[in-house]
């Protein structure tokens, strides 16, 4: 039988509604990140770094993109023989077909996976942070305090607890309460959704929430574990982690690694993030190019100004145009003489000359998803047009192959959406 001391669960099949158009056609854990990355190379480096060799990626929304960038695990060294990396979608039983309906129950429906490893321990991750974690300091943690169940957690602003799962602890930092999202909170030590089981207490815990309808880890698995007398402790991090969950997070989070000096380093030498390298051809950098604090991918042709930016892979930036406090994915062509002032613009698009994105005032409501579409940002699609001689407004929307008619006097005001991509905002 095969015995691994500890393997990952890694939870990778969410939406991210959140990011709106960022996530039309893909998985959050896929968007791209830093210019060179994608979410999901985060946890998965993250394993890899820390002797954890093993690695099951639970996907579902979306996730051909997902699919492809991970293959067999051969940029984190995680194409092994035995362990290795796994893709774990819902599958067809012989008497149901089951879509994951919550955290837990995506892990219960893989419990053939992890028995067929044997493991001592589990670790459950999510695909959708911004972090560098050394597992093995955390199991080291948990083993010392003859745990049943550790939990990652992180301060945070008092006035932003109600939004997480908040652990009260002891002097020895084990969990005299557990509170998943409550409004009043009473402690700001905040659950990061990484959790390390010993192997037989996730079992039984799940065997016996099966039947919970929409099982999740916060609002079932932990309480039910912590009310039967299980040993739960606090395992406190201090370092940089960041959920990406909105388009202002999102945003701050890669502006933040082109600081001097980066709050998040991508460069550190003894903590690698590995990711699936498409584009092996250079950058070129034209006479009339400017380019100040900016992360620029492979395959770029930059002639126009870019400032203060992350620029994918394989993107060309025209004459006269500039690019300005901005995300631009991969394969992106920016016109001549266009200006982008605080836009994400996704994968396979291409703007037209002489527009300009991210004009006009301050927090203009956005008048279809206010919740969304905001934090002053314009945000495109992926495999999005915009024709010549646009002006965007702030807090808007773009997707879907547009043309000079979808714009009423060439301009999309600010708080406007306009999708063309089918009905997904």
């Amino acid at each position: 039988m095969i015995k691994k001391e500890m393997i990952a669960m890694l939870l990778a099949g969410g939406q991210g509604s959140r990011l709106g158009v960022l996530t039309s056609n893909v998985a959050k854990p896929a968007v791209a990140f830093g210019g060179k990355y994608r979410i999901i190379d985060f946890p998965l480096s993250n394993c890899i770094n820390s002797g954890v060799d093993t690695v099951g990626v639970l996907t579902q929304y979306q996730p051909l993109k997902l699919n492809t960038h991970i293959g067999i695990g051969i940029p984190w060294d995680l194409d092994r023989n035995v362990g290795g990396v796994s893709v774990l979608p819902p599958y067809e039983k012989s008497n149901s077909s089951e879509w994951y309906t919550g955290t837990a129950n995506a892990i219960y429906q893989n419990l053939r996976y992890m028995d067929y490893y044997n493991p001592e321990y589990v670790l459950i991750l999510g695909g959708d942070h911004i972090y560098k974690m050394d597992y093995q300091v955390m199991l080291d943690f948990h083993k010392s305090n003859n745990a049943d169940i550790t939990l990652a957690t992180i301060p945070v602003p008092i006035e932003e607890a109600s939004r997480f799962g908040v652990c009260i602890t002891d002097d020895s930092k084990k969990i005299l309460e557990f509170q998943e999202k409550p409004a009043e909170p009473r402690s700001n030590l905040a659950s990061m959704g990484i959790y390390i089981f010993s192997w037989p207490v996730l079992k039984e815990a799940l065997i016996s929430l099966k039947d919970q309808p929409g099982c999740d880890f916060g609002k079932h698995i932990i309480p039910y574990c912590h009310e039967r007398g299980d040993r739960v402790f606090a395992y406190e991090y201090n370092g940089y982690w960041k959920d990406v969950g909105t388009l202002g997070s999102y945003w701050e989070s890669n502006m933040e690694l082109i600081d001097l000096i980066p709050i998040f380093n991508l460069y550190e030498e003894f903590w690698k993030i590995y990711t699936k390298n498409e584009w092996l051809r250079p950058q070129y950098i034209s006479d009339s190019a400017v380019i100040d604090k900016a992360i620029m991918g492979d395959g770029c042709e930059v002639y126009g100004k870019v400032h203060n930016s992350v620029i994918g892979s394989n993107v060309v930036i025209e004459e006269g145009a500039v690019v300005e406090d901005s995300i631009i994915m991969n394969s992106t062509k920016i016109g001549k003489n266009t200006k982008l002032y605080k836009t994400i613009v996704s994968e396979n698009t291409v703007i037209g000359d002489n527009c300009i994105l991210g004009d006009g005032p301050d927090d203009v409501v956005n008048q279809v998803k206010p919740d969304v579409y905001a934090f002053n940002l314009v945000t495109v699609g992926e495999e999005t047009v915009i024709p010549d001689g646009v002006t965007i407004g702030k807090n808007t929307a773009i997707a879907g192959v547009t043309t000079i008619e979808d714009y009423p006097n060439h301009r999309l005001e600010g708080g406007g959406t306009l999708i063309k991509a089918g009905d997904i905002l």
